[in-house]
């Protein structure tokens, strides 16, 4: 077998076998194919596609090429999340102690932000004494214990797809929705979950900007995981707005926070219950979706969610005192508040603008070895659909870098359009998308 002749087959439209593939995947691996060839294929795959036997088959063999965790010994059905990204998007901290506080069990692997979204990994790590590396076996004996583990992802979680995701980058072959696809789901799958809720993001703070897109993108992956004999649902949700009010690691720790007591935005909440309910449905705690809704809704009203969330914090090393009082959190040294200079409403926003200037304030990395300031980070006063007067604060700036506030000021200010009219707001959750179907809302 040869790559030229594989490179090929795919350039005319053809769909590759099982063992070309493998020949693929594993060549790579094993530095037996140059990366030029690689690239050649990947263009390929960017213009002509995957079908669906092709995109698992590739997804499976990525996965297989590290460590598939096993979490057999973890009892009851096993629960996963994925969010592909979004600016202010701290479901991850509400939705798992819900979850969990109602009998399912989440042995969950998460990330770090890099660019404009956040990463659960590094707000969990603004919790003083907060471990997110744990071995596997007091991992496991966790979810057993308390039905919650939440930790960073392992460093030979699909190896393949880092490699392939590092050439993707250079090639201008990233926005492929069988690779993209492939990249997500291997990683989800080698976690080793038996039931996975996605959060596919659409509109301008995620990486589906339209609607269409992020159906197909759904579509792909919920089609991968049930092929791979996982229960998969995916949610798309709306990302043209930020999620909740606070941007930044203390910042969103604390917002997820009055949610689990009751008291958080409309938006985070709305989005957090409905990922939820579905993953207290698929984990057969609940017989349909509005019985797993209402039994959410339960968790937050009787203080179980929040419970739940000190245990978890508190298992894993964290200090539970700066949960209970935030008051004990660093804060920055700047607060600056970004004012507005006519009446009006706020008709949309630029979402990526906005987590991009919480970058510049010290919040999130440019680049993987960046240093975070776990107290920097965005206030959102005013959101679309908001009335402003002229002279109204429609943000406050958190840093610790006076150097920084003017250029993530002008930034932020560039995000807002301004306009007479009220805008008409779209649903928080646009679409459901099952191995039976897409349904809209």
């Amino acid at each position: 077998m040869r790559m030229i002749d594989i490179i090929d087959k795919k350039k005319r439209g053809l769909e590759l076998s099982k063992e070309e593939l493998e020949f693929f995947v594993n060549g790579y691996i094993k530095d037996e194919i140059p990366d030029y060839q690689v690239s050649a294929l990947l263009m390929a795959i960017y213009f002509n596609g995957m079908t669906e036997k092709e995109t698992t088959q590739f997804t499976l063999l990525v996965r297989d090429s590290g460590d598939v965790v096993d979490l057999s010994k973890i009892e009851g059905i096993k629960v996963d999340k994925h969010s592909t990204g979004g600016v202010g998007d701290k479901t991850t901290l509400v939705l798992t102690p819900i979850v969990a506080a109602l009998g399912a069990k989440v042995a969950k692997m998460s990330g770090r932000g890099l660019g404009h979204t956040g990463g659960t990994v590094d707000k969990m790590e603004s919790i003083p004494g907060m471990e997110t590396s744990l071995e596997t076996q007091k991992f496991i004996d966790q979810v057993n214990e308390i039905g919650i583990s939440v930790i960073g992802q392992t460093g030979n979680l699909a190896p393949a797809d880092k490699k392939l995701y590092a050439l993707r980058d250079v090639t201008s072959t990233v926005n492929s929705i069988p690779l993209i696809a492939c990249s997500i789901m291997s990683k989800k799958l080698a976690a080793g979950s038996d039931a996975i809720v996605l959060d596919v993001k659409t509109g301008s703070g995620a990486f589906m900007k339209t609607l269409d897109d992020a159906i197909e993108l759904a579509t792909e992956m919920v089609s991968i995981g049930e092929n791979a004999g996982k229960s998969t649902i995916a949610l798309i949700t709306e990302m043209d707005i930020p999620l909740g009010h606070n941007i930044g690691n203390i910042l969103e720790v604390e917002e997820a926070v009055e949610t689990l007591k009751g008291h958080g935005p409309k938006d985070l909440e709305g989005v957090s219950l409905e990922l939820a309910a579905n993953l207290v449905y698929m984990a057969n705690i609940a017989k349909n979706i509005d019985e797993a809704r209402e039994m959410v809704k339960g968790a937050i009203a009787d203080g179980s969610a929040y419970n739940k969330f000190l245990e978890f914090v508190e298992a894993q090393g964290g200090d539970k005192s700066y949960i209970e009082d935030f008051d004990k959190f660093d804060k920055a040294a700047i607060h600056h508040e970004v004012k507005v200079d006519r009446d009006g409403y706020v008709y949309e926003m630029d979402t990526e603008k906005v987590g991009n200037a919480s970058v510049i304030l010290g919040a999130g990395r440019e680049t993987k070895d960046d240093e975070l300031d776990f107290a920097a980070g965005i206030k959102l006063v005013k959101k679309t659909g908001d009335e402003i007067k002229k002279g109204d604060t429609i943000a406050i700036l958190y840093t610790n870098d006076e150097a920084a506030v003017k250029s993530a000021e002008d930034l932020v200010l560039e995000a807002y359009s301004l306009s007479d009219e009220k805008p008409e707001m779209e649903p928080l959750v646009l679409a459901r998308v099952t191995k039976d179907g897409v349904t809209k809302y």
